[in-house]
């Protein structure tokens, strides 16, 4: 029932319906009032509305007489909101539907702000025609005194307001048949809220109600009852008397018990119960197919009675910080507060296990397999999961995850996504700000499962009754779904999504200036494909193609030629001049990529503003206006250009070890703020040119012509290297090259190509690539080169003029040595985080104090320090190898420390392999591993 309300609009989308309205008023220049559409007058979503409407008044426009719909932003300034509102009676005597909703304006994160209104003048009581008022989105903390005598009214919308209390001349509203005062802060009802004969739908979801008045059981004409989200512990039994109720919401409260009598209600389809304290409800609710029960603790035994009289002593709740090296926990019935060493924060309340249990957790890399998107999702974290999967708490747990904020905020919202019932669903989601750069998404999680943090395209949902409703957009003000009554006999849930389109791209795409497409709108329902009633969608015109713009037609409005079949004739208002033949009403269905003209399968009524249309299934729908004939396979581009990213891609040397190579993939944007900051470390070639990804697509880098990757990774296949592209991660990955020719004699000349798609199971001759780059539908993207310069003397790493260290091996000969040259590969390899390595490691912060005042002009030096120190300490101690390998991975620097296993590994071989050659053990030796597990894959900044 929510969805009767028309969601909240952006203030940045105002501009091109701005202008579009503005050509409506004939010779209308940039600052004449605007003239009202027919009986309607929008001025919601024009700066200064409020001053134009008390033009037009001032100027006694008679079209103002014949006006039954007004709409004002509650965003307006209070004293011009006033005193517009004050010569309503006045100047439209006329009014039916009256809308002072706020909402259209949006803070940093994309919450929607309220409005400034906070009372009405006592002269709307005069409107007497006046039989809808919405008022939702605003300040009001007491309803204004007027609102009761309004006798007329039949539908008042009051939501997301700060009101604590309704007065008790609310009911003496005969004709009122909805009342909407959802996310209030109501605490109590009035008695004479019961006097409201009338009324059919009631919606109180989201408010502190902890009880219900008896009265409210002489409702007698109640079909609709919505009390979601608040703090009910029981019902009156006097709701026996709501004879006519269909729809019953109560979930997510704290009922322990509910009467029997709600079995018997005659009309009751539907009575959900979830998520409250049921531990037992009468056999007659138990059986019943309309009521849901999921989330209570049915069956379960009641706590144990209170402690003998005492001071109450309350325990501290437990705060557990975890390290890396642990991936699990233990929770109590005491409950605790836990934080992941991957930044995760966990809120187990009391009582939330009825017995100890142990809680595994791991963060996986992303890939296709773990992360599902929608066409137009992108992802914004890495992937969570928790164990043991499928454990029902008895009270929710609060999850905390980090992401990175969205690029785009316009009419999108970031969810939390989670696998239940082997399918995947978004939570409800609020976002906390702890620094600009550190975003925080918060979610209440009623079992254990993985969970990721996406944004998606602003959704907008509700429940269709079979008497029927309206569905709006939140994000765009003119894209709205009317179900009849009749259309389902079954309540379902339904969906909706729109997706804004630039005005430049289809332009570009087409080659033709004056091109213009609606938003993209994608519905989606639960139940039945079809519906048994035809449902109206009304669509915005593409822009500039109403009134008297640009693309008014010169010839007939007639069908195009070559177009097969005879279109319906449109249903236009008079005035309304467009080229019929050039508008394509577009439709395509889930799973196929392919998009159908359906415009001669649908009739088209058209509107100075908006085109309606009807269907019986849902699917997406896309308005273009075109001179184009055939637009199919052009709009399955077109839908493509929206989703891909223009990325270049980089090959990068470290300055002072050119074996080791960094390869990123970037926004074409981020490009150069990124090679400022990594010049200084490293050298290579341009980036290259920019090429189109989608989000998750999956890519492989190649390293080719003598050069090859100097370890066994598990993203590695025959020397090539996987990636998966996601938008707003950092796709990077370092590694170390080696070759097998040799670099005494001159250096190798070498490159790395990429590549899309997986790694295949033949990889191709390098001959073969270069074929494929040359195709039309090639796989091959980029190729950079990579030069390994020509060896000075021996082989190794070169020590730098002035550096002299005594001769080291950490650790034994069994588990591996790591010898100077190798601590200096380590040290090289690590940057300004080498602090964080060394609190890992164990030194004291005051040595951590003393290294940066010695060698406070150079970096390099303190690493070098740090390191050698600590190492020359734990000369001939065990695990001391183990230890370096541990404070690496809780740093954060995973590439480091599976370098330093990939060399002890090979240590332990050519350990082995001598111990054989000169028959002092069996061929078959073994060492133990020392060393933590490795991660199965390899951390991908």
């Amino acid at each position: 029932m929510a969805a009767m309300e028309a969601g909240p609009v952006p203030a940045t989308l105002a501009q091109e319906d701005a202008a579009r309205d503005a050509s409506e008023a004939a010779g209308a220049g940039p600052e004449a009032p605007l003239l009202p559409a027919g009986n309607r007058l929008s001025l919601h979503l024009h700066p200064g509305g409020c001053r134009r409407l008390l033009r037009l008044c001032a100027q006694q426009a008679p079209q103002l007489l014949e006006v039954d719909f007004l709409q004002l932003s509650g965003h307006e300034d209070p004293q011009l909101l006033e005193a517009a509102l004050a010569r309503l009676p006045w100047s439209l005597p006329r009014l039916r539907s009256l809308v002072l909703k706020g909402g259209q304006r949006r803070e940093a994160l994309g919450a929607c702000l309220r409005g400034s209104l906070a009372t009405l003048p006592a002269s709307l009581s005069s409107l007497a025609r006046l039989a809808h008022l919405d008022l939702s989105f605003n300040s009001l903390e007491t309803l204004p005194a007027c609102v009761p005598q309004m006798c007329g009214l039949d539908a008042l919308l009051l939501s997301r307001n700060c009101l604590s209390e309704l007065p008790a001349a609310l009911g003496a509203l005969p004709a009122l048949t909805f009342l909407a005062v959802t996310h209030n802060r109501l605490r109590t009802l009035p008695p004479a809220l019961g006097a409201l004969s009338s009324l059919q739908r009631l919606d109180l979801s989201g408010n502190l109600l902890e009880a219900l008045p008896p009265e409210i059981g002489g409702l007698g004409s109640l079909a609709e009852l919505n009390l979601a989200s608040n703090r009910l512990q029981s019902l009156p039994s006097s709701l026996a008397g709501l004879r006519a109720l269909r729809l019953f919401i109560l979930h997510s409260n704290l009922l322990a018990s509910v009467p029997a009598s709600l079995a018997r209600l005659p009309l009751l389809t539907r009575l959900d119960l979830r998520d409250n304290q049921l531990r037992d409800v009468p056999p007659e609710l138990l059986d019943a197919p309309f009521v849901h029960l999921q989330g209570n603790p049915l069956g379960r035994p009641p706590p144990d009675p209170p402690s003998p009289p005492g001071p109450p002593v309350v325990p501290e709740m437990p705060r557990l910080l975890l390290t890396s090296d642990r991936d699990s926990f233990a929770v109590t019935p005491q409950g605790c507060s836990v934080t992941l060493a991957c930044g995760v924060r966990l809120q187990f309340p009391a009582g939330a296990t009825a017995a100890p249990m142990t809680i595994r957790y791991r963060l996986w890399l992303p890939e296709p397999r773990l992360v599902p998107l929608g066409p137009h999702d992108a992802l914004l974290s890495g992937v969570l999961e928790l164990q043991p999967h499928g454990v029902a708490f008895q009270q929710e747990v609060g999850l905390w995850l980090l992401f990175v904020p969205p690029r785009a905020r316009r009419c999108r919202e970031v969810v939390v996504r989670t696998l239940s019932d082997n399918s995947w669903s978004d939570l409800e989601t609020h976002l906390e700000e702890e620094t600009p750069k550190r975003l925080w998404a918060h979610c209440q999680v009623p079992h254990f499962s993985w969970f990721l943090v996406v944004s998606r395209p602003v959704s907008d949902a509700c429940l269709v009754p079979p008497e029927g409703t309206l569905l709006c957009s939140s994000g765009h003000a003119g894209v709205r779904v009317t179900f009849p009554a009749g259309a389902t006999e079954e309540p379902r849930h339904v969906r909706m999504q729109v997706v804004r389109v630039g005005s430049r791209e289809l332009p570009a795409l087409l080659g033709e200036p004056e091109a213009a497409s609606s938003p993209l709108l994608c519905l989606s329902q639960s139940g039945p494909s079809s519906f048994l009633r035809p449902v109206t969608i009304q669509l915005p015109l593409p822009p500039g193609v109403t009134g008297e713009g640009s693309r008014v037609a010169r010839g007939g409005g007639g069908a195009q030629k070559g177009r097969p079949g005879q279109r319906p004739q449109p249903l236009s208002p008079p005035g309304l001049s467009l080229d019929r033949a050039r508008l394509h009403l577009l439709h395509r269905a889930a799973p196929a990529a392919a998009w159908d003209d359906i415009t001669a399968q649908v009739a088209l009524e058209l509107t100075h503003l908006y085109a309606r249309f009807q269907v019986t299934r849902f699917s997406w729908y896309w308005l273009w206006y075109t001179t184009k004939a055939c637009v199919g396979s052009l709009a399955r581009k077109a839908w493509e250009r929206l989703r891909l990213y223009r990325v270049n891609l980089i090959a990068l040397q470290r300055r002072r070890d050119p074996e080791q190579v960094l390869l990123q993939c970037l926004p074409r944007n981020k490009v150069d703020a990124t090679l400022r900051r990594l010049l200084e470390r490293y050298r290579g070639p341009e980036p290259s040119d920019t090429v189109e990804m989608f989000e998750g697509e999956k890519f492989f880098a190649a390293f080719e012509r003598g050069i090859d990757i100097d370890a066994d990774r598990p993203d590695c296949v025959e020397g090539r290297l996987c990636f998966v592209f996601y938008s707003h991660l950092k796709n990077l990955k370092e590694v170390y090259v080696t070759t097998a020719l040799d670099r005494r004699a001159r250096a190798v000349r070498g490159q790395v190509s990429f590549y899309r798609g997986e790694v295949p199971e033949v990889v191709p001759e390098e001959a073969e690539a270069a074929r494929q780059k040359r195709g039309p539908a090639a796989l091959w993207m980029a190729t950079l080169p990579i030069k390994l310069p020509r060896l000075q003397g021996c082989e190794g790493p070169t020590r730098e003029p002035g550096l002299s260290l005594a001769p080291l091996n950490l650790g034994d000969a069994e588990t591996g040595f790591l010898t100077q040259s190798n601590l200096l590969n380590v040290a090289g390899r690590l940057g300004p985080d080498w602090p964080a390595v060394a609190l890992h490691l164990g030194l004291p912060y005051r040595e951590l104090q003393r290294i940066r005042h010695e060698f406070r002009d150079d970096l390099d030096g303190q690493i070098r320090h740090m390191l050698f120190s600590w190492a020359e300490r734990q000369a001939g101690q065990p695990g001391a190898v183990g230890r370096l390998v541990q404070a690496l991975e809780q740093s954060d620097r995973r590439d480091v420390a599976e370098e330093v296993r990939a060399v002890l590994e090979l240590g332990r071989r050519k350990y082995q392999e001598g111990i054989r050659h000169t028959s002092l053990a069996p061929g078959n030796l073994t060492s133990p591993d020392r060393l933590p597990s490795p991660s199965p894959e390899p951390a991908q900044a």
